[in-house]
């Protein structure tokens, strides 16, 4: 029992520091193949927020011919990293033997869900086609007019990860509405264990934004929260360069950078189009696109001032910074193995004496977390901690 424990113990370390592919994205700071591709598998999906500009229902699903055809391709331009999402990548009927193909051919796998359609079967199917890492979004508590995404109609599936492999994490959307309940959602992620952000809602490449983007000076003051907690070693899920960057979008602050968008990271829309960025869409097919067609994507863009696809940014500044990046990044995730061994030991004590634990909304806790984690009623004033 001890040595079954310990070893639980072992690989959740292991996958703390995985998850973030070091090794592997060394080797794309070194020559001229892409890091990370995100394919839209669909454009379909079962909500219609109104902020998001990444779905049509009018659009049938790609078929699971030419979307495993788009995959090889993409293998073949030396992409190591396969993100899967939509829409809502749950809704295509084939999704469980596309994180499959992707695996089979050698991809790190990762899927964005907004969560609804989860069920035990689906998630142990998943893990079996060897799904690595799922982003749940989220963007409230509850729901409001203009997004549907909220946590509390998803939290009784947080159970079904009990024990998974699959590495999962939780993201939301910052803006006017989502505000008075974004630390709610910041707090109940990071209290049952589970890497969790918050990041702020971006513009369109003419730097419009489809819904009101809130106080500057509150936006920032929760930003400047989650700088802080990302360098005492919570599970903050971005890395601080994004969170400063973010800040410095508040300020109106100049950042130096070079976009890596359609070289070192790239999207293939579900008609197959090659795309930059998901903002930034070409009518190129992602069939004829050659490594050189990535490379010249190598430059500074008219568009990069002000950027809020925040994968773009991470990317491009993973490249230009690797040292400083990985180093702080590395640093932040060794300050929550001390933390992750305590309750570790205190969730093995609790189940050898009581049983599982659960919350009382039904959820057990996940990585031996002993707190329940806020509602949306719980008031959380902006910015201090419970």
């Amino acid at each position: 029992m001890f040595f079954h424990h310990c070893m639980k113990l072992l690989g959740k370390v292991r996958r703390e520091f995985s998850g973030y592919n070091i090794f592997e994205s060394g080797k794309r700071l070194l020559d001229r193949k892409p890091l990370q591709c995100s394919l839209y598998v669909t454009d379909r999906c079962n909500l219609d927020c109104a902020y998001c500009t990444e779905y049509d229902n009018s659009r049938p699903h790609p078929s699971l011919d030419d979307l495993k055809q788009w995959i090889r391709k993409i293998r073949e331009l030396g992409t190591m990293r396969i993100a899967l999402v939509g829409g809502e990548p749950l809704v295509h009927p084939n999704i469980v033997e596309l994180v499959r193909y992707c695996r089979e051919l050698g991809f790190a796998t990762s899927l964005t869900t907004n969560g609804f359609l989860l069920t035990r079967k689906l998630i142990a199917e998943l893990e079996d086609a060897g799904l690595q890492v799922m982003q749940i979004s989220v963007d409230r508590m509850t729901p409001s007019a203009i997004t549907k995404k909220s946590f509390k109609t998803i939290l009784p599936k947080l159970d079904y990860f009990h024990d998974s492999k699959i590495s999962l994490h939780i993201t939301g959307v910052i803006c006017a509405d989502t505000l008075p309940e974004s630390q709610a959602v910041l707090e109940t992620g990071l209290s049952r264990g589970i890497p969790t952000e918050v990041r702020l809602v971006h513009a369109d490449p003419l730097h419009r934004f489809r819904v009101d983007r809130g106080s500057r000076e509150e936006l920032e003051r929760f930003v400047d929260s989650m700088i802080e907690r990302k360098r005492r070693g919570e599970k903050i899920h971005t890395s601080e360069a994004i969170l400063n960057y973010q800040r410095s979008l508040l300020r109106g602050e100049h950042v130096e950078w070079t976009c890596m968008a359609g070289y070192k990271l790239f999207f293939v829309s579900a008609q197959g189009k090659f795309w930059i960025c998901s903002m930034v869409h070409t009518d190129k097919h992602i069939m004829d696109v050659t490594p050189d067609d990535l490379y010249a994507n190598y430059r500074k863009k008219s568009c990069q001032k002000g950027c809020g696809v925040y994968c773009a940014v991470s990317a491009s500044l993973l490249v230009e910074r690797p040292a400083q990046v990985l180093g702080k990044e590395i640093v932040a995730r060794a300050k929550r193995i001390p933390s992750m061994v305590r309750r570790s030991l205190i969730s093995n004590t609790d189940e050898a004496t009581h049983g599982t634990i659960t919350n009382q909304d039904g959820t057990r806790q996940m990585n031996g977390s002993t707190n329940r984690g806020p509602s949306a009623d719980d008031r959380v004033a902006l910015g201090k901690r419970p």
